[in-house]
């Protein structure tokens, strides 16, 4: 297949440059006809590859948390993009053939083709097989004619045309999985550090909220200009803060739940500069102070490249002042291509404390849940570079140089 691959690569690089102005019109389209049809080919073969890779366990085995990460850092798409591809790889595996078929042949586009995967999904729990190949074939006529829009509007409909007894009670079914799955709530970063918050909660859970903001939503008298919504904002804080201070939340990365904040002493006293969270978001100046006069402060001693050199008492365990120092050197999970913010990470000895290891900043690193596994039980190794920050050595059989490799993904100061 690779040499297959190679010419037809080959094929295709000789089209990029031929004059596309010197085509008759006919010509024209019908290359572009012919373009379009093997864009949709093409995908086919890459959902198949795909579909392999994962089933294979080819991510996992060099690393990776899942195949969606690790085509993220192959072939450089978002987490969304790669997701959507392994879905619907293992959808066209185990779903009808005649979708994978119609995608192969150049008849359906990829987002057609997901579309119909969808709707063949809702036709297999109401009917049988033959129903199901029936739905494959009126949409894939309807896809000639219809764009992947249109064609899920028709979808919903389809066991109208091919099922009519199963089709009221396929919508019953539908409207009751659409109820559970549309509870969610979703938390959006800004760039500018803001939040947005936004989410469907079922009726117990509402009340529960209510019943938490509403006493904090009264104006706090004649002078308070707030808007309702400006209350309520400030209610959830004040219920956060109120759940934080009772300390029965479980932990979270080995410290107990709370927000951490990094600043300069002469920033702190002199209101010069802001503060930095755990996320890598800033605060003002005057909002670091406030929240200081309710904290515990911890002196740090950075070095010239911003390295923590001490961050009080040394700990049997990793937890406390010396994980606040490995949060501030790592900033999230220290392994190449992993994204895991730092509450998700555990504090890893490089060399492992039953064979002598010490408690230190110089001897841990952060890692995920997944990567802290992986690296047990893998050939992979782990050491701090000239520089104080940790770089990762792969097994031979995956990179037979055996290069270093650094995790990108967080920033560095």
């Amino acid at each position: 297949m690779v040499e297959e691959l190679a010419q037809a690569d080959d094929s295709v690089a000789a089209c990029v440059d031929a004059p596309a102005w010197a085509l008759p019109e006919h010509d024209l389209i019908a290359a572009l006809d012919a373009t379009h049809r093997l864009e949709q080919r093409l995908a086919a073969v890459k959902l198949a590859l795909i579909r392999e890779v994962d089933g294979r366990g080819t991510a996992r085995a060099q690393g990776a948390s899942s195949t969606a990460v690790w085509l993220r850092d192959r072939l450089r798409l978002t987490i969304p993009s790669a997701r959507r591809l392994v879905d619907l790889a293992t959808t066209l595996d185990t779903s009808n053939p005649g979708i994978r078929q119609a995608l192969a042949d150049g008849v359906i586009s990829l987002d057609q083709a997901r579309v119909i995967a969808d709707t063949v999904e809702t036709v297999n729990r109401s009917a049988d097989a033959e129903t199901a190949d029936k739905a494959v074939g009126v949409l894939t006529d309807w896809a000639r004619q219809f764009d992947p829009t249109h064609l899920r509007k028709l979808g919903t409909r389809i066991l109208d045309h091919v099922a009519p007894d199963a089709a009221a009670q396929a919508a019953l079914d539908a409207e009751a999985r659409r109820a559970a799955h549309d509870l969610h709530l979703t938390l959006s970063e800004q760039t500018d550090g803001r939040l947005r918050l936004t989410g469907t909660l079922d009726t117990e859970t509402a009340a529960l909220l209510r019943a938490a903001i509403d006493p904090l939503t009264t104006p706090s008298g004649p002078d308070d200009t707030r808007s309702p919504g400006q209350r309520r904002h400030d209610a959830l804080a004040e219920v956060c803060r109120l759940t934080l201070r009772t300390g029965e939340l479980p932990d979270n990365g080995g410290d107990s739940a709370q927000i951490v904040i990094t600043t300069t002493y002469d920033a702190l006293t002199a209101k010069l500069a802001a503060g930095t969270l755990d996320t890598d978001l800033s605060l003002t100046p005057d909002t670091v102070r406030r929240l200081a006069c309710d904290a515990t402060i911890l002196p740090a001693v950075l070095g010239g490249t911003g390295q923590p050199l001490d961050v009080g008492r040394q700990r049997r365990l990793i937890t406390g002042p010396l994980r606040r120092a490995l949060v501030l050197r790592d900033r999230g999970c220290a392994f190449p291509g992993c994204d895991r913010p730092p509450r998700w990470c555990h504090a890893h000895h490089i060399q492992h404390w039953a064979d002598g290891g010490p408690t230190s900043l110089t001897n841990a690193v952060l890692l995920c849940g997944h990567h802290h596994r992986h690296l047990h039980h893998s050939d992979w190794t782990v050491q701090l570079a000239g520089d104080g920050h940790p770089e990762f050595i792969p097994p031979t059989w995956l990179d037979p140089e055996q290069l270093p490799r650094r995790n990108h993904y967080h920033r560095r100061t």
